[in-house]
């Protein structure tokens, strides 16, 4: 699409400007992406940390954990139906000045993840059984899966809040703060699973359990200290007259755009329940390696997901100020860099593979199918990367339903289909599965460079 910015000698000047622009806010990106990366870091290694004490404890314990994670990860995909949309329209509103349309945005966003997170944890504490039996688990995994999920499931609504919170302070350029939240975390999680699963400093060595309650009390602690923050750094007060009338016209936007982006969340997700089914057709063994391989990779796209996500405010802020030139550029800035350092990354990860499972077990037949599994994710992860930023950035500007739409056809075609059809079909095993996983990473990766490139995005934004 050729820029209508080149029409006279004035506008072209002004084109130049624009194509200057993300020089400008690449400093502002960085002072996004630097903590959202820290933070994001430490959130993973909150799950990590489970995994790597548990593996010390048993490799069954890590298997039971690493399904009832699969199941709660998407169960808290219904919060992201509030918090995507809270992280839009304060990027958009905070670029275009619109504070008091913000604030009311924040107000209705707690509220309602509120409701979604008691909800979600009644659910996970009293269905845990129910849940992990219509998933497959086995009987002798049963026990480790149930004590963690019924613990973990019933303190959900602290995610949910804490979530709602970081969205809000990240989209007012605070990412500091969740950052160094995660930090404090991280440290009481990993006190309290060394305490509580090994019984150390007096305490009872309660195995899984204690790492579930080390969990369950880290997020409580969090969602205590952002409330804090949000009211001496963020918003000090959510003024009655901004909710009377109740401001259904931001409850509408943040459906709009939550359904649709939690959506193609949750279609992946959900497709990952189903395709872990299918691995645990394939053994303990192959649902372990899975469990392992997941918790390695992941620090993997972690810059990736910084970028996509600071990159996402930035663009959010651009387009609510209108320049969409700027938003585009920033937008192809944060692909190349994001690909570059994914690909670097699992090489890396790919090369240390043997040393890594090592390092995690003594089981011979897991070093040597996730050692195979790392160099295979080598070309899952250019798609990957391209799709963390694409689904960020399309949402950022108001383009929420194409890369649902997308999602939904290409992950349960090609990942769920030739992922049983290549590994439970053909017998190609965990291997045959990861590569179906390629084929439908950079299959997304490809359709969402087109949209983009096509800039269809430009006129979605809810900033009139």
């Amino acid at each position: 699409m050729k820029s209508t910015y080149l029409c006279t000698p004035k506008i072209k000047r002004r084109q130049v400007d624009v194509i200057q622009e993300p020089r400008s806010v690449r400093k502002n990106l960085t002072r996004l992406a630097v903590p959202i990366f820290i933070e994001t870091l430490l959130i993973m290694m909150l799950g990590a940390v489970d995994t790597v004490m548990l593996s010390q404890y048993s490799d069954n314990s890590v298997a039971a954990v690493g399904v009832v994670n699969q199941l709660v990860m998407f169960a808290f995909l219904i919060f992201e139906v509030i918090n995507i949309g809270t992280s839009v329209l304060c990027s958009q509103y905070l670029g275009a000045k619109m504070r008091k349309n913000m604030v009311q945005v924040v107000g209705v966003s707690l509220l309602l993840n509120l409701v979604f997170g008691l909800l979600v944890s009644a659910v996970l504490h009293y269905g845990a059984a129910f849940l992990l039996t219509m998933m497959g688990l086995r009987p002798e995994l049963m026990e480790y899966g149930v004590s963690y999920m019924e613990i973990v499931g019933a303190f959900a609504f602290f995610q949910a809040i804490s979530l709602t919170i970081s969205a809000s302070l990240r989209s007012a350029d605070k990412a500091v703060y969740p950052m160094m939240v995660t930090v404090v975390v991280n440290i009481l999680n990993i006190i309290g699973n060394y305490s509580l699963i090994f019984g150390k400093f007096g305490m009872p060595a309660l195995g899984v359990e204690g790492a579930a309650i080390s969990t369950a009390f880290a997020r409580g602690v969090s969602m205590v200290i952002l409330f804090v923050i949000l009211f001496r750094k963020h918003i000090p007060k959510f003024p009655l007259s901004y909710f009377h009338p109740f401001p259904f016209v931001e409850l509408k936007n943040l459906l709009k755009i939550g359904i649709p982006s939690a959506g193609e969340n949750m279609s992946y997700s959900f497709s990952q329940v189903v395709l872990t089914y299918f691995i645990n057709m394939l053994g303990n063994e192959a649902l372990t390696t899975r469990t392992y391989v997941v918790n390695i990779v992941m620090f993997v796209y972690l810059f990736a997901i910084a970028m996509a996500q600071g990159g996402a405010i930035c663009i959010g802020h651009l387009v609510g100020e209108k320049k969409i030139r700027a938003a585009y550029l920033l937008g192809k800035y944060v692909m190349r860099i994001s690909i570059l350092v994914s690909l670097v990354l699992s090489c890396i990860w790919a090369l240390m593979g043997y040393t890594l499972f090592g390092w995690l077990t003594d089981n011979p037949e897991i070093v040597r199918l996730g050692t195979i599994i790392l160099f295979i994710d080598v070309i899952l992860e250019v798609g990957r990367a391209i799709n963390i930023y694409a689904t960020n950035a399309l949402r950022a500007t108001g383009d929420v339903n194409y890369p649902f739409y997308v999602g939904l056809v290409v992950q349960w075609g090609v990942a769920v289909g030739c992922g049983y059809l290549f590994g439970i079909h053909w017998g190609w095993g965990l291997a045959g599965m990861w590569c179906a996983f390629v084929l439908d990473e950079n299959l997304r990766g490809i359709i969402f460079v087109k949209r983009w490139n096509s800039l269809k995005w430009a006129k979605k934004g809810f900033v009139k």
